[in-house]
């Protein structure tokens, strides 16, 4: 009876949602992002490394919609699309570079966002794989095209 009690109370706290429509630094103000990878990127990657989380039935359920939470707000640690061109240009740069690394070794999505048929859209298959690697590479070579190579490094800390 104690832990039905529990189970229901905890209900009652509930952390903020990762909803804004602030996109000032979204990636799209500065990058070219076409619909095709905007769509992609909404499916397989917004969800965690953005400001707008599309949030599934199950959230509204706690214990979950905790582990929910820090699941997005490690992913935003990483990487925040939402927020990406206020952060310097090596920031960027680099980013980019994982972005291409993390789609390329299958490591992003996590497979704990795909597992069971959840978020299925989120599954990527090769073919989205390389449409997302050559769209990254193609800002890497936007940027190494536009600044010099040194402005795009990030300096090591003494």
């Amino acid at each position: 009876m104690v832990l039905v009690i529990v189970f229901v109370l905890i209900q009652f706290i509930r952390p903020a949602k990762n909803n804004s429509n602030e996109n000032t630094y979204d990636i799209s103000t500065q990058y070219t992002v076409s619909d095709d990878i905007r769509h992609l990127l909404t499916v397989a990657c917004y969800d965690c490394h953005s400001n707008n989380t599309h949030y599934p039935w199950y959230s509204n359920i706690q214990p979950v919609a905790w582990w929910l939470n820090s699941h997005i707000e490690e992913g935003k640690k990483h990487l925040n699309f939402s927020e990406f061109t206020n952060k310097p240009l090596p920031y960027q740069y680099h980013k980019l570079e994982e972005t291409v690394e993390e789609i390329e070794e299958k490591e992003m999505p996590l497979a704990s966002y795909t597992k069971f048929g959840l978020h299925a859209e989120a599954n990527l298959s090769d073919a989205q794989r390389i449409v997302l690697i050559d769209w990254a590479k193609e800002q890497i070579q936007y940027l190494e095209r536009t600044y010099p190579k040194d402005s795009l490094v990030r300096k090591k800390r003494d």
